[in-house]
């Protein structure tokens, strides 16, 4: 591990007078870090998919586009699993702010520099690097939550900072057609500013990020967050606080839970219907419902914001109604989004209202269980093991599911049309929710063995 990354060392703990202001204050700060800092991950993550019109247009294929816009996804699942067992052993301040930046470089490089734009193997390497800085994003994060906030908290927590990713995939697109409009002259073909401007934004949001966030309480001379909440996990009140071995968090907490990996592959179908839908909206409203860019822009945007209230209604429904049970949830919402999903794919050309509804129904109802997928991976091993667990679910919602949505999608249209691409979203709709029924009864502390 590199020395940059190692986690800040414990200091003496404050005077019991200043505890709890101390902790009340830095709670919000680094939720706020990394609310924004992920935020702004999700400013660079899809601008890819803003650009491929005018890439067509350029002549080049829509299955070529997808195996380029392929390699995000496929180095991003292998590098939230990997950074995972990192970031689990880092500091989240200087491990999230890293990958941002980096993020940022490679999209200002795309935009910049027509090099990196002129062949389809150049793009998937540009891609690809910006998939593995991408996945430097979610465990730090993951490992702040669990450090800062506890058990019967963190249900609520989680969903409402999952829905930074919205916040920030929702921006995108806003953004990025500003930064068309100004970056577009005789130097630029027109498509060059979704990449600059959303670049050049996210390098600012890097530096709040940096400023706010910091690693454990107990680097801040705070106790651990059980302590200080009175709110164990367990029985015998261990919070295992000692920083693991990468052997440790792999084969004692993570490889060898069978739940992690049920929630692994449900995560595949979930992530094949959430990106299989948002990355060919722009292209699909555009070719069969007769879109415009602005049009297309706007109905991005609506998808991304509408899973801020539905992430925030399941995660609340999983706690109250379901009383922490994650599976119950995920059936309901999963059977929601097939029902959107035929709307979406059933509803005729010049109907655009029809289908920005089922573009925010599906988008209101998707996040839902991509957030009870996390939360669950964050719940069913010791917190020392959190980026790990989240990183295995995340390689396979990102190899199973994104990647096969970004290159079958492509050339299933471009064999049997629209038509063939929407009966794997149904397909894979219903196998999500045949995975998430097999966790029911599955309550995700009562499984942690530490």
């Amino acid at each position: 591990m590199l020395k940059m990354f190692k986690p800040a060392p414990a200091k003496e703990r404050l005077p019991e007078d200043q505890i709890d202001s101390h902790y009340k204050r830095l709670r919000f700060q680094v939720f706020m870090g990394i609310f924004i800092g992920y935020a702004a991950y999700y400013l660079l993550r899809k601008n890819f998919s803003l650009a491929m019109p005018g890439l067509i247009e350029e002549g080049y294929s829509k299955g070529e586009l997808g195996v380029a816009l392929s390699a995000v996804s496929l180095a991003y699942g292998i590098s939230k699993f990997i950074m995972g067992t990192v970031s689990d052993r880092s500091n989240p301040r200087i491990f999230l702010t890293s990958g941002l930046v980096l993020s940022a470089v490679v999209s200002l490089l795309m935009g910049f520099v027509p090099f990196f734009t002129s062949s389809i193997a150049i793009m998937f390497v540009m891609m690809f690097l910006l998939g593995w800085f991408q996945g430097m994003g979610w465990p730090p994060s993951g490992r702040t939550l669990v450090h800062w906030f506890s058990v019967s908290e963190r249900g609520t927590k989680t969903s409402i900072w999952n829905v930074a990713h919205n916040v920030g995939g929702g921006l995108m697109a806003p953004i990025a057609t500003l930064g068309m409009t100004i970056f577009a002259g005789s130097y630029f073909v027109g498509y060059e500013g979704v990449f600059i401007l959303p670049g050049l934004v996210a390098l600012a949001l890097a530096v709040v990020a940096y400023m706010l966030i910091r690693d454990t309480p107990q680097s801040e001379g705070l106790p651990p967050i059980e302590e200080y909440r009175n709110d164990f996990p367990s029985n015998n009140k261990k919070t295992l606080e000692i920083e693991l071995t990468t052997k440790e968090i792999l084969f004692k907490y993570v490889l060898n839970n069978k739940w992690v990996w049920a929630i692994a592959f449900a995560n595949i179908f979930v992530y094949f219907v959430r990106y299989g839908v948002l990355d060919w909206a722009p292209t699909y409203l555009n070719e069969s419902k007769g879109f415009e860019m602005n049009q297309s822009s706007v109905a991005y945007f609506l998808y991304e914001w509408a899973g801020i209230p539905g992430t925030l209604l399941c995660g609340w429904i999983s706690d109250k109604l379901f009383k922490g049970r994650r599976g119950p949830a995920g059936v309901v919402f999963m059977f929601g989004v097939l029902i959107a999903v035929i709307v979406y794919w059933l509803n005729p050309a010049g109907n655009p209202m029809i289908d920005n509804a089922a573009l925010i129904a599906i988008g209101f109802l998707i996040y839902g269980p991509v957030m009870l997928i996390g939360l669950q991976a964050l719940d069913l091993v010791p917190k020392k093991a959190a980026g790990t667990a989240a990183g295995l679910t995340g390689l396979f919602g990102y190899l199973g599911g994104a990647v096969t949505a970004n290159i079958i999608m492509g050339y299933v249209i471009d064999h049997f049309g629209w038509g063939g691409s929407f009966i794997l979203l149904i397909s894979s709709c219903v196998l999500a929710m045949f995975v998430f029924a097999l966790t029911w009864n599955v309550r995700g502390q009562e499984v942690v063995k530490h």
